[in-house]
């Protein structure tokens, strides 16, 4: 089971948001966004920030930091470490059991991520054949874009996706993330897409309009 940190906004937890840093961060990365996030109304949340392993990054000169998968090359078409998404998404599948055997039903659970954590969330989530409430994907991409949405679980798509990523993005160019968001609607997935004059990071606008996602999220169960 990976380490977490864990923050909860009420004393009996209704909903879980498990959320996955990027590339060399670690769990305390978003944990600071958490008040920006919340609306009055809400439901108690336990919010879970995993830390990724510390691995070697082949792009970075093979330096250990934490990452959910190698970086094998800068072709987005065979980027990220097969075994590594895979290792990763039994690990977060794993800290998804635990959210249900804690009394969190999958259908109110949010898997969320940026970059490296968002493109993990993705494949995890098209891989789901239990939906879970949602999907939230920040300045990210889907691995292995074509193999994945061709593989999707039959009811994967009823899943909704949250999906965002700033213009002038140096790491993952908007238009890689454009194009995985534009598969995943051919695949059927009801997801909202957003642009924002950003890098690769996330901004207020975003928190904000992440937050009206989430609240009519909480407001349908």
């Amino acid at each position: 089971m990976l380490e977490t940190l864990e923050l909860e906004t009420g004393a009996v937890p209704e909903w879980s948001v498990v959320w996955l840093h990027g590339l060399g961060a670690d769990g305390n990365d978003f944990a600071p966004i958490v008040p920006e996030l919340l609306r009055p109304g809400w439901p108690a949340i336990r919010f879970v920030f995993p830390h990724a392993p510390l691995r070697p990054v082949t792009v970075n000169n093979g330096v250990r930091m934490r990452a959910w998968y190698d970086i094998v090359s800068m072709d987005f078409r065979s980027r990220a470490d097969a075994t590594g998404v895979a290792e990763s998404i039994a690990q977060v599948e794993a800290l998804i059991e635990r959210e249900q055997a804690r009394g969190i039903p999958a259908e109110r659970i949010v898997l969320a991520g940026f970059s490296q954590g968002g493109a993990i969330t993705l494949a995890a989530g098209l891989a789901r054949s239990q939906p879970l409430a949602g999907l939230v994907a920040l300045s990210t991409y889907l691995p292995d874009a074509t193999v994945a949405t061709a593989q999707v679980a039959a009811t994967a798509s009823t899943q909704p996706v949250f999906m965002a990523h700033g213009n002038s993005d140096p790491v993952i160019p908007v238009q890689i993330g454009e194009h995985s968001a534009q598969l995943l609607q051919a695949a059927g997935f009801a997801l909202e897409w957003h642009r924002y004059p950003m890098a690769h990071q996330v901004c207020a606008e975003e928190i904000r309009d992440l937050g009206d996602w989430l609240g009519r999220l909480f407001a349908r169960r």
